[in-house]
């Protein structure tokens, strides 16, 4: 396929979002997420990786990921997350507060949310998701799955919420990089994570696991 092929100096344009950026990435986030091809006119959470795309690219360059092991990463564990962009919003088992394209558990969202000045002013005071009801926690997630938001989520939980080793391990190595970052987001390595994975490093042009 064309895209798999691109030149080093088209991903240096994703990475460092020149104009066309998000027109390289489409496709490759289409091939890292298949789904993401098309949506079902019925699920308003859903987001084409056409419609993903822009905001993905703005989400890698505004905190600083432009390593192409890095990016695909990132991408492959929302991919994974989100049922390939399906959904921004937990759905089994349905937990109050658990979304995003990442698919954050609420404290990480008050973090998040609290990372974002234009939600800093509303979230900023609160010191924890604690007594929260239900109807706060989804507001609360509400409030960070606008797509600016939503597909930024990946790469801010990385660059903040993981020992800056483990980006230096993606660097180095994504496939025993992957495993430090798995740690991170406190999940277990399991085939479907690999095969996400595995489509994220086809779609940049990196060597399966």
């Amino acid at each position: 396929m064309k895209f798999l092929s691109l030149s080093a100096a088209a991903l240096l344009g994703f990475a460092n979002l020149s104009l066309a950026g998000p027109l390289y990435a489409a496709p490759i986030i289409e091939h890292a997420a298949p789904k993401s091809v098309k949506c079902d006119a019925k699920n308003e959470e859903c987001r084409t990786a056409k419609q993903a795309a822009p905001h993905i690219v703005q989400g890698l360059f505004d905190h600083g990921i432009y390593d192409v092991k890095e990016m695909a990463a990132v991408i492959s564990l929302m991919a994974f997350e989100s049922g390939d962009f399906q959904y921004k919003r937990n759905k089994f088992p349905g937990r109050p507060g658990q979304g995003t394209a990442n698919m954050q558990m609420p404290q990480w969202n008050l973090l998040y949310a609290q990372s974002i000045p234009e939600l800093k002013s509303k979230w900023g005071d609160v010191k924890t998701i604690e007594g929260m009801t239900n109807e706060t926690l989804n507001a609360l997630l509400d409030d960070v799955v606008d797509d600016k938001y939503n597909f930024a989520s990946g790469p801010w939980f990385l660059t903040t919420q993981c020992e800056p080793s483990v980006r230096e391990a993606l660097r180095k190595d994504i496939d025993a990089g992957f495993k430090d970052y798995m740690d991170c987001v406190d999940v277990k390595i399991d085939e479907g994570r690999l095969k996400a994975l595995n489509l994220a490093k086809e779609a940049f042009g990196l060597k399966k696991c």
